[in-house]
């Protein structure tokens, strides 16, 4: 039976393209099924698949995983050659201490500026608290690209990656200045076919979220 993963809208849901780039980049097999978010009847929708009424949430026969990083973690141990996690302990510890950092973190950022793949790239003005977490993402990547040498963040695209697509995208639609190392791996990262094939079914998508839609 072929995994499916349950997401949410391609253009909003930051924590569904989170596992399914996880999984597309590596080549993992799924089927994938998309549902509306934050509309009539959507929750209800969901809960037929996911306890926490919530997306993403991945089928494996009869198990069920929900919240990103436990599906990307649940992927790291059922397909151990996709290699989502760095081989050496101690860059495996450093990645997951940023996936978790991005899980738990910047909650400004994520406010301020959500998710919208569809929005024409344009600068907006960003509150102190969000230039600090752009600052402190900024110090991660650059860190990275220079401990392990790109063009990934621990060399070849991984799971913290994955953790950190959703912010690529959001410093790309709203303009954000970062570093030119910065700079350069955000280019690595939007610069994936699997990127772009996302990125073409959001623009598809027919719903609009206007809480979302930032001027």
């Amino acid at each position: 039976m072929a995994l499916e993963l349950i997401l949410g809208s391609k253009n909003y849901s930051s924590w569904s393209f989170r596992p399914w780039l996880a999984m597309a980049v590596p080549g993992i097999a799924f089927e994938e099924t998309v549902l509306p978010i934050y509309t009539p009847g959507a929750r209800e929708k969901i809960l037929e698949f996911s306890p926490s009424g919530k997306v993403p949430v991945l089928i494996d026969g009869d198990v069920r995983v929900w919240e990103s990083l436990a599906i990307i973690e649940y992927a790291a141990e059922r397909y151990p050659s996709a290699s989502l996690w760095p081989q050496q302990r101690e860059a495996r510890a450093h990645a997951r201490s940023i996936a978790h950092e991005m899980h738990g973190g910047f909650l400004p950022l994520r406010r301020h500026c959500p998710m919208n793949m569809r929005r024409t790239p344009g600068a907006i003005d960003l509150p102190a608290d969000v230039l600090a977490a752009v600052a402190r993402i900024d110090e991660i990547w650059t860190d990275c690209r220079a401990r392990y040498g790109g063009p990934f963040l621990f060399g070849a695209f991984g799971a913290a990656d994955a953790m950190y697509a959703p912010v690529v995208s959001r410093f790309h639609t709203y303009d954000v200045a970062v570093g030119p190392i910065a700079r350069a791996y955000m280019d690595a990262v939007m610069t994936l076919p699997a990127w772009a094939a996302w990125r073409a079914r959001a623009a598809e998508e027919s719903w609009v979220l206007p809480e979302f839609e930032i001027a």
